[in-house]
Formats: structure tokens, sequence, C-alpha cells
């Protein structure tokens, strides 16, 4: 597979995106006592490690480049997310 095909699959990933939407929630409902960041980093690394070790092949170096795939897919989704929870608020408030 190419980079682009595996990123593209991971972009489309409905658990994925489910992962990282129950990430975003808690992040913000943890955000008074830790630090909001904090557990998005820590998330973003976990969804990227726990998808391929969890459902991926048996080999060693697909599974490792999947996972610097999914950083970066990862980091692209929240993005998407985070402007639409932000927009969100914006206009909530009016």
């Amino acid at each position: 597979m190419a980079y682009l095909d595996i990123y593209l699959a991971q972009l489309t990933d409905p658990f994925r995106i489910g992962l990282l939407i129950a990430l975003v929630l808690t992040a913000a409902n943890t955000a008074p006592n830790l630090n909001r960041w904090i557990p998005i980093a820590l998330g973003i690394v976990f969804v990227a490690v726990l998808i391929p070790y969890s459902f991926g092949s048996s080999d060693d170096v697909a599974k490792a480049f999947a996972v610097g795939v999914g950083l970066i897919s990862n980091i692209t989704l929240l993005a998407v997310l985070l402007g639409a929870k932000a927009l969100y608020a914006r206009l909530a408030r009016g």
C-alpha cells in the first residue's frame, strides 16, 4: 500500500474517528483539573498505537509504519474536530 492509501483509509476509519471524538469530549471535561493538551497528546499516541497493534498484520515494520501514518492522520482528524468544536461554541454564543 502506498502512503496516501493508508492515510486516506485511516482518515475514514469510523473506529478511529469515534475514539478521537471521545478524546475531545474527555479532554474538555478534564480541562479544569488537568492541562487540556496532555490528555490530547497522550490520546493521539494511544489511538495511533492501539489500532495497528490490535487489528493489524503480523509484520512489525508494517505496524510501525501504520503507527507513524496514524499519528499524522490523528492530528489531521483532531484539527478538524477541534475546529468544528470551536465553530460550534462561537455560533452558540451568538
